[in-house]
C-alpha cells in the first residue's frame, strides 16, 4: 500500500506495530520479510520514487579533514536509496574482519562470521545475484580461462566477487511493485522524519514527527520503531532528537556520529607484466558472473600488523583517461556527477579500445592497481551537528573525515608486498607512484577516494561505554528503537557493505519477529485467550 505524505490532511497520525524510517538497502529489505504477516509495518521514506533535487537538498552538508565528495550528491534521497547508483558488487566479509586485532584500533564485532552466514545466503537471494558461491576453487571449475595471478598463497589469495548480469539490483524499481502491493506493508514517501520523541525516562520512544515540503506535519507511532537510513543520516537524527536527552538519543557516552568509516581507495601503482595478458579473472565477466580481486591473507596481515585492503587492476590506457573519482564526482547534484562518470568512462574505454587495436594483440602490458583500504575505527573521524538547518528544520549534518598512520603505512605496505611477489614470480613489475614513496610522511595521498561506503556511527557493542547498539542493534538503554544498515558497523571489511547491508538487516528482522511474537504469547497468557501461531 502506498501513501503520498504531502496528500495526508495536516497532523495525521500513523500507527502501526513496526514503523522502519528509509527505504533503502536496509529498510526495504526489512520490509520484505514482513510481507503477508499479521502487522501493520509503517515504511517511511523523506523522498518520492524519482530523485527530486528539493527532497535531496536536505542531505547537504558540510565536510572538513580529508577531502571528501558533497554530501548532498554522496546518497539518493528517494524510493531505493543509494541502490539507484550502486555498482551491484557483493561479496563477504572475511572471518577477520569480525575478530579483534590487538594492532586494529576498536576493533572487533560482538559476534564471529559464522553469525551472519545463514543471513548472507538470503541476502544473496533478495539481491538476484543466481547461485550462491564465493569460493575460487568452485568457479576455476566453470571456466578454465579464469586465471590467477601465481603469487603465494600465505601472502595474497584471489577473493571473489559477485553481481547481477546485466544489470545491477537496483531496489527501487526492483522490489516496488513488491512493496506497494503487500497489504499490511504502508509505504509513505515525502514522509521525512525530523524528530524521534521517547518517555520522560529516555526508555521507549512514543512517537516520530514527520514533515515534507508540502508544509504537512504528521506523527507517527509504533511497537518498535527501526532507523533504516545511511550511516551519516541515522546519527544526524539522533543527534537533533534532544528534547529529552540534551545530547540526542543514544548518546549518553559521546558516541553518536564518531568512528565514520569509508572505504579508501588509492590508485599510486601500476603493474607491468612481462607477458602480454587480459587478467580475465580479475575483471567483470558476464558467464560466469565473477570476477577477483587480490586480497591479503589475514596471517600476513597479523604478522606485518597491517589493515586488510584488496586490489583491483585497470588497463593503463583506460585508467590514464580516468581521473580518481574524488576529482570527477565534485558536484552538489548527483545527476550531473553520474554523467560526468559516464562520458569520463566512455571516453577512457574508446582510448583503451584504440590501443589495442593499435596493436592488434591479445591483452595488456600494463595495469593501474587500485587499493580498497579498510579505515580504522577512529573516534575523530565523526559526524556532527552544524549550525545551519534544512529547510524542514533540522541541523545539517558536518562530516569530519580523518585517518591515522596505520592507513598509510598499510598503503605502502601492500603495494611493496605486491611487488616483491610480482618480482619473485618473474611476472613483472610494480611501479609505485611516488605519492606513498615517502616513508615519513603519514598525510593520505591528495587523490584519496572513498567507495561511498558510510559506517560506523551508531557503532555496535554489548558494552554501552563503546558502541550505540547491541548485538541485536537495538539502541542502548531504549528498548523499542533500533537501528540498520552499515551505521551500526563496529569496522568495516575492505568490501562494499551492501551485501552485509542487507544480511544484518534479515537478521534484525527475524529479531523483532521473535520478539514480538513472544510478547503476543504472553499477553493472551495473562488474558486468558487461546494462542494461534503466525507463520
Amino acid at each position: 500500500m502506498h501513501i503520498d505524505a504531502r496528500h495526508l490532511d495536516d497532523q495525521s497520525h500513523i500507527e502501526g506495530d513496526i514503523c522502519i524510517v528509509g527505504a533503502g538497502a536496509a529498510g526495504i529489505s526489512i520490509a520484505l520479510q514482513w510481507i503477508n504477516t499479521p502487522y501493520k509495518v509503517i515504511l517511511l521514506e523523506g523522498g518520492g520514487f524519482e530523485y527530486d533535487d528539493r527532497v535531496q537538498e536536505l542531505y547537504r552538508g558540510k565536510t572538513t579533514g580529508q577531502k571528501y565528495y558533497p554530501l548532498k550528491s554522496s546518497r539518493l534521497h528517494y524510493f531505493g536509496g543509494t541502490t539507484g547508483h550502486w555498482g551491484g558488487f557483493c561479496s563477504v566479509f572475511e572471518p577477520v574482519v569480525f575478530q579483534k586485532r590487538d594492532w586494529v584500533n576498536e576493533s572487533g564485532w560482538p559476534f564471529t562470521h559464522k553469525e551472519l552466514e545463514q543471513f548472507y545466503k538470503r541476502a544473496h537471494d533478495v539481491l538476484d545475484i543466481g547461485e550462491y558461491g564465493f569460493e575460487l576453487d568452485h568457479w576455476l571449475k566453470q571456466d578454465s580461462s579464469l586465471v590467477p595471478l601465481p603469487l603465494d598463497k600465505d601472502v595474497f589469495y584471489s577473493k571473489i566477487w559477485r553481481f547481477r548480469y546485466p544489470s545491477a539490483m537496483r531496489f527501487g524499481t526492483d522490489y516496488r511493485d513488491a512493496i506497494v502491493n503487500a497489504k499490511n506493508i504502508h509505504l509513505y514517501n515525502y514522509a521525512n522524519v525530523t524528530e524521534i520523541h521517547t518517555n520522560e525516562s529516555v526508555s521507549a520512544v512514543t512517537e516520530m514527527t514527520v514533515k515534507n515540503y508540502a508544509g504537512k506535519t504528521h506523527t507517527v507511532s509504533a511497537k518498535y520503531f527501526v532507523l533504516a537510513g545511511c550511516a551519516i543520516q541515522n546519527a544526524r537524527l539522533l543527534l537533533a532528537s534532544g528534547k529529552q536527552a540534551s545530547n540526542g538519543l543514544g548518546n549518553d557516552y559521546d558516541l553518536v556520529g564518531r568512528y565514520f568509516m569509508e572505504n579508501a581507495e588509492i590508485k599510486s601503482a601500476e603493474l607491468w607484466l612481462r607477458e602480454r595478458s587480459e587478467l580475465k579473472l580479475y575483471m567483470r565477466n558476464s558467464e560466469p558472473n565473477v570476477r577477483a580481486e587480490l586480497a591479503m591473507t589475514p596471517q600476513k596481515q597479523e604478522e606485518l600488523k597491517i589493515l586488510n585492503g584488496i586490489l583491483s587492476f585497470t588497463p593503463l590506457e583506460k585508467a590514464r583517461k580516468t581521473p580518481p573519482y574524488i576529482s570527477s564526482w565534485s558536484s552538489e547534484d548527483p545527476r550531473e556527477d553520474k554523467q560526468k562518470i559516464a562520458e569520463i568512462n566512455e571516453q577512457a574505454t574508446e582510448e583503451k579500445n584504440r590501443i589495442v587495436k593499435l596493436f592488434e594483440e591479445d591483452g595488456y602490458e600494463s595495469f593501474e592497481i587500485t587499493l580498497r583500504l579498510e579505515q580504522v575505527p577512529n573516534s575523530s573521524s565523526r559526524v556532527t551537528l552544524d549550525n545551519e538547518k534544512d529547510e524542514l528544520g533540522v541541523p545539517r549534518a558536518h562530516l569530519h573525515w580523518a585517518f591515522t598512520p596505520l592507513e598509510k603505512r598499510s598503503i605502502r605496505t601492500i603495494y611493496t608486498l605486491l611487488g616483491q611477489q610480482v618480482g619473485a614470480k618473474g611476472i613483472g613489475r610494480v611501479k609505485l607512484l611516488e605519492d606513498i614513496q615517502d616513508e615519513k610522511d603519514d598525510n593520505m595521498p591528495a587523490s584519496t577516494s572513498g567507495g561511498w561506503h558510510h559506517q560506523g556511527t551508531t557503532r555496535m557493542s554489548d558494552d554501552p561505554r563503546k558502541g550505540v547498539v547491541d548485538a541485536d542493534c537495538k539502541v542502548h538503554g531504549i528498548h523499542n528503537l533500533y537501528i540498520a544498515g552499515s551505521s551500526c558497523f563496529p569496522n568495516g571489511g575492505a568490501v562494499n557493505p551492501t551485501f552485509t547491508i542487507v544480511a544484518l538487516s534479515i537478521r534484525l528482522s527475524d529479531h523483532l519477529k521473535q520478539i514480538i511474537q513472544t510478547e503476543n504469547i504472553s499477553d493472551m497468557v495473562r488474558t486468558g485467550r487461546k494462542h494461534k501461531k503466525h507463520s
